[in-house]
């Protein structure tokens, strides 16, 4: 038994109860360094290897304790550790860490969502500021958010991966205006953000200045590995708060559907049968991927194998909602607080487009697991290395 797992028992054994203060436990977890073990111990990590983690989070799982999980889930915490400066991750690590900032990411725009690169929000310095101008769509949590994870375009002279600078940008301010937009199920939980002559300290930009792409694609990784994890029984880390606001709640096919083919008397179909044991074996052999995207990937890195597991989610949530329909057959036609189970069948089903969309659509992820996991070509990109003021349509803000 390694020393870690001696002391993970040791502390589990002396501080862990079912029913203690979830808040309170959380800060314990955080502070004594078991919520991020494989960063470093300047920022609550505890250094471990992936394969030490691994141990220490089976302890944590296993005594049904929440707590390790945070280095490969919050997307927040990850970001700012790979890029802030020592001074920004003094100031926001621990709050991060313990869900205590509200956070939205202002990445997609209206002639800028699959192709991030063209984002046409400008950041002009002022002094030790930056003035951003432009608008922001598809955002999650921004009516609630303290700061948002900014890409804006700040050289239009260089091609458009590489004038683009990434900002920790203060939301509650004047010039930030954030508009609901509403979604098929009936929710509002993205928005549409306008920002105009808002201001960003010179401190909170993460990276360097116009290498802000970089830092997007390790923040993307961690989206979709978040994105990519089935959660049947939930996960030890308990991490969900840290990512959850970046896409609102993960809708998530569970062993729920097995009780619903009991209700229906569903259950000696062998159509049926079949298809829930056809959607178990998907969300095992997505586990399985999301155990080795973890294996893969580094403290700060990205892997291409979050988007094989992100892509798969979609494609689990999409049938897992075809079959809930078949299971309830015609009474799933039905709508309304009045028939319960066909409401949250149609919700669930028309919840999974949303999967399919944030965090990068699945052309995306194809695309993405065709170039970097198979090796295929990319596709044409004749603009890539033309300055962005010269791209056709990109226009000026």
């Amino acid at each position: 038994m390694s020393e870690h797992v001696r002391e993970a028992e040791a502390f589990l054994a002396e501080h862990w109860r079912p029913g203690v203060d979830p808040e309170a436990w959380r800060e314990l977890v955080v502070d004594e360094r078991w919520a991020a073990l494989r960063w470093p111990s300047q920022w609550y990590g505890r250094d471990l290897t992936d394969d030490q983690a691994k141990d220490v989070e089976a302890v944590f799982r296993a005594a049904g304790a929440p707590g390790p999980g945070q280095d490969v889930y919050n997307l927040w915490a990850g970001t700012m550790l790979a890029f802030g400066s020592d001074e920004l991750k003094a100031q926001f690590m621990r709050p991060l860490l313990l869900d205590q900032v509200a956070m939205c990411l202002l990445y997609s725009e209206p002639g800028a969502g699959s192709d991030l690169a063209a984002v046409r929000t400008t950041a002009v310095r002022d002094g030790e500021e930056w003035v951003v101008n432009g608008q922001k769509v598809w955002t999650s949590g921004a009516r609630a958010a303290d700061y948002g994870m900014l890409i804006a375009r700040t050289d239009w002279d260089q091609p458009k991966h590489r004038g683009i600078t990434f900002f920790w940008l203060p939301m509650r301010q004047q010039g930030v205006e954030v508009r609901p937009l509403r979604q098929a199920t009936g929710d509002a939980r993205f928005n549409e953000v306008f920002i105009t002559e808002a201001r960003v300290p010179d401190t909170h930009r993460l990276g360097e200045l116009n290498k802000g792409w970089w830092v997007l694609q390790t923040a993307l990784a961690y989206e979709r590995a978040t994105m990519g994890v089935s959660r049947r029984g939930g996960e030890s880390g308990g991490v969900r708060g840290a990512t959850a606001t970046a896409h609102g709640e993960i809708p998530v096919a569970d062993i729920s559907l097995v009780k619903a083919a009991r209700a229906a008397g569903k259950t000696g179909d062998p159509a049926i049968r079949q298809a829930l044991m056809r959607l178990h074996c998907m969300r095992t052999v997505n586990d399985w991927n999301g155990e080795r995207a973890k294996a893969v990937a580094k403290a700060g890195g990205s892997s291409p194998l979050a988007s094989l597991g992100k892509l798969a989610m979609a494609q689990i949530l999409h049938y897992a909602g075809r079959v809930h329909g078949h299971i309830l057959g015609m009474d799933g036609t039905l709508d309304g607080d009045q028939n319960p189970a066909a409401r949250d069948a149609n919700y669930s089903q028309l919840n999974a487009y949303f999967f399919s969309i944030g965090g990068g659509t699945d052309q995306i992820q194809r695309n993405i697991i065709g170039e970097r996991i198979l090796g295929l070509p990319k596709e044409p990109e004749v603009d890539r290395e033309m300055p962005f003021r010269d791209v056709p349509a990109a226009g000026r803000s």
